[in-house]
């Protein structure tokens, strides 16, 4: 029988702020974190790993949905295989497939243009705008109000901060509302493919593979950053010239060894460390699971059509990988909440939470809000419930390209600073480019078979739950099945100018009355929509307007009461700037196995098979076997290792493991990722690259709630395995000119 893993926080000697190598930490925190960073063997001070404009933070960047880092002064980047999918599937076709064999461009006259909407973007300056967004909001202002005076107060910030159309500038909340950060970048809108691996070897064991360790996946490819002649940043233009980025990282092709101390930085996407127990409760027993099967359907019917049409499998190749990466994380959450109890873990950490606001007069403040915290919680639940299968049932990219469309129109009508984010001047070149991206990545058949799927599932929940505008402007009845729902769908595909980019590009600029006169299904489809769609929104602005005010008081309650114990609060991950740090080591997983911290393209051969995700180039297995891998063989003959923290705590005995002789493919740290941190720079002690950040493994899933240092991983590419693959694999010695390897 299974039983659940109980680690209280006095156990693993937790508060409710950082322990061991837990923490996405803002850089202006690190100087506070000097003697974590020296007991690592980190070099660079703290001081300086704060400032942006130094060497290694100049270097990280941003795609805006991953990680990455200039490695040449040429505009040369580094990220993930995965994360530049989108460019590989951009410039692909069903007869010239670069995912499937690779790219490289041998001069930059041949590297490939990454897509309209691809943009790389560098953190030049973070600046605490608390006062200015919240701070003079009377207390009684809550709900929409609230929500739309924070609203106004971050855009007129912004607008001040984009006076230089080169840079892009967001306001973030941080601590869920408690502190809001200014965030100013330099934004590339010139990006360029360079290089990419194939697919048997950027995503060598496939979904299968993808959070399992042990791991021998070459999850890199190389693009670069161009600018205008006069050095500023330009759309697209065969006249334009690399970046020429201020710092860039050097690469230590000595890679590193178990126990050596690393840094990582990126722009980690969403954790949930700070949420309540009732948070993970309802996410674990609705949320997750209604999730899972949506992306379960919508896969099959992608895998079910793409397997006899060679576009169908090009132009979605990306949409499914997406999916199946949510999908087999949501499992794997759901999974690691039968394994580790961390709903109980939550409770007895509110529990000493309250214990301590209960045990001083001076912190009662912060009960009542805890109280209205968890009231308000109940009602964004509902909604969540309320709303999920509308959501689902407007999965057309045809309808979301009308909707958006539309909303456009009605909000042009209206001066710039009342716009809705997202609709404003600013946002108009990022509109048009997804709008043509649709070009590579939407087929009508494709649409048409995964919205009637989901309307289907939408017909067969609740009246309660069904939306009547919809219903009557699609002639929906209760318990449709999917072919019935086809049958209707269909004659809508046959009658719209949306499903081209022309087409789609058309309604740009056009009034919104022209939309209301239109006999185009989509946009009538939209226009009806319109007014629901309006008042959901403002539901969740009320909601969300509510929470601003209740859940940094929970926050404020949370860093006092750390205070108390000398501990710094990092924030929930947002997408913004952080650095973590720890150390190349393994960890004792299920059935009492250890894993050890590296791979090798030994063990990876030995696992290769005939077919897709477990092939590999014949090229690679001959250059391995002939010996060609001076420079990047790892020999070590004297492997031992500890299992973890908890067992160092405890002095265990260290673990004695065969000799590493090998190329390493793939190792583990202890350093706090998640998603958006694909694609990170890992760096050795120095600031030198030493790995790529890609993955974890399936038992650290649950970090996104909890951190467990005893078993969590994040999985890297180490740079060794790289730098073998571009000099005797796949022959990218012009790269390799290009960047500063040290050893």
């Amino acid at each position: 029988m299974k039983t659940k893993t109980l680690l209280t926080a006095a156990a693993l000697g937790l508060s409710l702020s950082a322990a061991a190598d837990e923490g996405q930490w803002q850089p202006h925190q690190m100087a506070q974190l000097q003697a974590e960073l020296s007991a690592k063997g980190i070099e660079i001070p703290g001081k300086q790993l704060a400032d942006l404009s130094q060497y290694p933070m100049s270097a990280i960047v941003s795609l805006g949905y991953c990680s990455a880092s200039f490695v040449s002064p040429n505009g040369l980047v580094i990220t993930n295989h995965h994360c530049a999918y989108n460019a590989v599937q951009n410039n692909s076709t069903k007869d010239n497939n670069l995912i499937e064999k690779g790219f490289l461009a041998k001069t930059r006259a041949e590297e490939l243009p990454a897509g309209a909407q691809e943009r790389l973007y560098i953190t030049e300056a973070v600046t605490d705008v608390t006062a200015q967004v919240s701070g003079s909001l009377a207390p009684e202002l809550t709900g929409a109000a609230r929500y739309e005076a924070i609203e106004a107060n971050r855009k007129a910030l912004i607008k001040n901060c984009e006076a230089d159309p080169n840079y892009r500038c967001s306001v973030v909340s941080f601590h869920h509302g408690m502190q809001y950060f200014q965030i100013k970048q330099l934004m590339l809108q010139d990006v360029r493919l360079v290089y990419a691996p194939s697919e048997a070897i950027g995503n060598f064991g496939g979904d299968i593979d993808n959070f399992e360790y042990p791991r021998h996946t070459g999850d890199y490819t190389f693009l670069r950053g161009y600018v205008g002649k006069d050095g500023k940043p330009a759309a697209y233009s065969v006249d334009n010239v690399p970046y020429q980025s201020k710092h860039y990282l050097k690469v230590n092709a000595s890679g590193v060894r178990a126990g050596d101390g690393i840094l990582l930085a990126g722009y980690p996407g969403r954790t949930s460390r700070y949420r309540l127990a009732d948070e993970i409760a309802f996410a674990a027993n609705w949320q997750y699971p209604a999730q899972v099967k949506t992306y379960q359907q919508i896969i099959a019917t992608i895998d079910r059509l793409a397997a006899t049409d060679a576009e169908l499998k090009v132009k979605y190749a990306s949409t499914v990988k997406s999916l199946n990466n949510r999908m087999k994380k949501l499992q794997g959450l759901l999974d690691g909440f039968k394994v580790t109890d961390i709903h109980a873990i939550k409770q007895q950490q509110q529990q000493a939470l309250l214990n301590w606001i209960n045990s001083d007069a001076r912190y009662q403040q912060y009960q009542q809000s805890i109280t209205e915290l968890q009231q308000v919680i109940a009602a964004e639940q509902a909604y969540t419930q309320q709303t999920y299968y509308f959501d689902n049932a407007k999965r057309s990219d045809m309808l979301q390209a009308a909707m958006r469309l539309y909303r456009l129109a009605v909000e042009s009508e209206k001066p710039d600073a009342m716009r809705e984010m997202g609709y404003q001047q600013r946002d108009l070149a990022m509109i048009e480019s997804r709008l043509a991206r649709l070009e590579k990545s939407f087929h009508p058949t494709m649409d048409l078979a995964i919205w009637s799927e989901q309307l289907a599932d939408y017909l067969a929940q609740p009246e309660a739950v069904r939306v009547a505008e919809l219903d009557a402007a699609l002639g929906l009845t209760p318990n449709m099945t999917k072919d019935e729902v086809s049958s209707k769908l269909a004659p809508l595909y046959q009658h719209t100018r949306l499903t081209t980019t022309a087409g789609r590009k058309a309604w740009l600029g056009k009034a919104a009355n022209e939309f209301v006169t239109s006999d185009d299904p989509f946009i009538k489809l939209a226009v009806a929509l319109f007014d629901k769609n309006k008042a959901l929104e403002l539901e969740q602005k009320t909601l969300s307007g509510q929470l601003s005010t209740v859940r940094p008081a929970y926050m404020q309650a949370i860093i006092a009461y750390n205070n108390t114990l000398g501990k710094p609060v990092y924030p929930d991950a947002n997408s913004t700037l952080r650095i973590t740090y720890g150390s190349v080591e393994g960890y004792p997983a299920k059935d009492g196995v250890y894993k050890t911290p590296f791979t090798s393209v030994k063990g990876m051969i030995a696992k290769r098979q005939a077919e897709y995700p477990f092939s590999l180039p014949q090229k690679l297995v001959d250059a391995y076997n002939a010996g060609n891998t001076d420079g990047y063989f790892y020999a070590d003959l004297a492997a031992k290792y500890e299992p973890g923290f908890l067992c160092r705590l405890a002095g265990c005995p260290q673990l004695e493991v065969k000799a590493f002789n090998s190329v390493p493919v793939n190792f583990l740290s202890s350093a706090d990722t998640t998603g958006g941190n694909s694609g990170s720079a890992v760096m050795n002690g120095k600031g030198e690259l030493v790995g790529l950040n890609f993955d974890s493994t399936y038992e650290s899933i649950t970090k996104d709630w909890y951190f467990n240092p005893e078993i969590t991983r994040a999985i890297h590419v180490d740079i060794r395995y790289v730098l073998w693959l571009m000099q005797h694999v796949d022959g990218a010695q012009n790269l390799l000119d290009e960047m500063d390897i040290v050893r």
